[in-house]
């Protein structure tokens, strides 16, 4: 973990309620897709935590949802301004485990993070299959980015406005594969719980106090004792997790 002063060089509408934003600054603390930054905003007592997208030597890339005063006021901030953030937290996903067919499954704003995954692997050359879950048409993002990496792409809404009616795991049963990275709300990790027929990795949202440890604020039970989301997660594996 290291904080930083970075400065933005863009921050700009993606889909309804949803804001990309384009960082600039030191990424050496940065080492796995699926970490996260926490950043400090005027007048919040509680930094922010929000998932990495993607990042290079010099860019992190976040997006992130406009739900309540905090992300409400970084999206009206503007390129140029500067921000303060914790970096490189969380353990972020392990790609060895992936096999040959690996699925990765995103909901709403658990869509980011599979892009680094998706990415990572693209890079070993490995192909992947990624299904993504939104509401309605107008919440879809990263199709197209995803398909620019080579991957197999199926778009979820539950209202049928765009892609497959229904939901992420009516497409995670009908297909072939070694492995899953996933990020999302609960009720969709609930379901793909009973879906899924291989092992994998799930990314937790979780409220945050500190995220980095320290305060305890974050901590679950699993069938290997006590562990911190913030820290020890938020990707933990299947077999570990208490349901």
């Amino acid at each position: 973990m290291k904080q930083h002063i970075v400065k933005i060089l863009s921050n700009e509408s993606i889909a309804k309620d949803i804001m990309k934003m384009v960082i600039e600054g030191d990424t050496s603390s940065l080492t796995k897709p699926g970490q996260f930054i926490n950043i400090k905003l005027s007048g919040k007592y509680l930094r922010r935590p929000i998932s990495v997208c993607d990042y290079d030597e010099n860019t992190i890339t976040i997006i992130y949802k406009i739900v309540g005063t905090g992300t409400e006021q970084m999206a009206q901030m503007k390129a140029g301004e500067s921000l303060d953030i914790l970096n490189g937290l969380g353990n972020g996903f392990d790609t060895s485990f992936s096999g040959d067919k690996p699925v990765l499954i995103g909901g709403g704003v658990g869509v980011p993070p599979m892009y680094g995954v998706c990415r990572e692997l693209a890079e070993k050359g490995i192909k992947a299959q990624v299904i993504l879950g939104f509401n309605s048409k107008v919440d879809v993002f990263y199709k197209e980015e995803f398909e620019a990496l080579g991957a197999d792409v199926y778009v979820t809404t539950a209202d049928g406005s765009f892609g497959t009616k229904g939901f992420v795991t009516d497409v995670l049963k009908e297909l072939d594969y070694s492995y899953f990275f996933t990020c999302g709300p609960m009720p969709m990790f609930k379901a793909i719980e009973n879906t899924a027929k291989t092992s994998g990795q799930y990314s937790f949202e979780e409220r945050m106090g500190c995220g980095f440890g320290a305060c305890m604020g974050c901590s679950c039970k699993t069938k290997y004792g006590n562990k911190r989301i913030c820290k020890d997660g938020p990707v933990l594996v299947r077999e570990e997790i208490i349901w």
